[in-house]
């Protein structure tokens, strides 16, 4: 039996008194992967960045795994199960590996530490490799693995990924999405903003076309991927 992980009701959000949401209403189930995509100034990052409680948005609710959590503090969000990484400055590239997987569990409390980090070494071998390694020093694709274990180190209910595969190269952004389908199918929920959109829908079970901060389709993944106004406009082809 599935049951709605996060909604977002009527939500209007944005910067001082420029409103960049516009009332934007979506449900991501239990066990799902939700992407949203849409061009670039579209209010994607906007989107995760209210439901991570980093805006403080005008009107409308989000509700978590039945309980509503508008206007908490964003390391109440962390508290209630949800993790977000950002698609810029999603490490400590001062700290080394090991470091910043002990971030990842700053404020749940550590008592599952040692577990949850040799969970993430079991997932990412190379991040073991690399475990005393600072940051900085990784490959693009190694940092973006390290700030998707960060995530995971405090065991969310759901991730909120913005742009994972943003400068990657092909071959590793096919080998993150597969991670991104394992980490869903061990029981974590997942809303993703991505501008690969064909990879993104490929992988998703909902989606959403977010424009000029409302939303303006949305479906299963299979059958976004097969509409025609979503494959001229985000695919390149008719």
């Amino acid at each position: 039996m599935t049951f709605i992980m996060l909604e977002l009701r009527d939500l209007k959000a944005g910067y001082g008194k420029v409103e960049v949401l516009h009332g934007i209403s979506l449900q991501v189930q239990q066990g799902e992967i939700a992407c949203v995509i849409g061009p670039n100034g579209a209010g994607k990052t906007t989107l995760l960045r209210s439901v991570f409680g980093l805006i403080d948005f005008a009107t409308g609710e989000i509700i978590l795994d039945g309980e509503n959590i508008s206007g908490l503090k964003t390391h109440q969000h962390v508290q209630k199960g949800i993790a977000f990484v950002p698609q810029e400055r999603n490490v400590f590239s001062s700290l080394t590996v090991e470091e910043n997987l002990e971030m990842g569990v700053y404020g749940v409390g550590d008592g599952q530490l040692e577990e949850n980090r040799e969970r993430v070494f079991e997932r990412f071998p190379i991040l073991k490799e690399r475990r005393t390694q600072r940051a900085g020093t990784l490959s693009g694709g190694e940092r973006r693995m390290l700030a998707v274990s960060v995530g995971l180190m405090s065991n969310p209910k759901i991730m909120l990924l913005d742009e994972p595969s943003l400068g990657l190269a092909p071959q590793i952004v096919a080998a993150l999405f597969a991670h991104i389908e394992d980490i869903n199918e061990t029981g974590t929920t997942i809303l993703l903003v991505e501008q690969n959109a064909r990879q993104a829908l490929a992988i998703a079970d909902r989606g959403y076309v977010l424009d000029l901060g409302k939303i303006e389709f949305s479906g299963s993944g299979q059958e976004m991927c097969q509409d025609e106004r979503i494959q001229k406009t985000y695919f390149g082809r008719a």
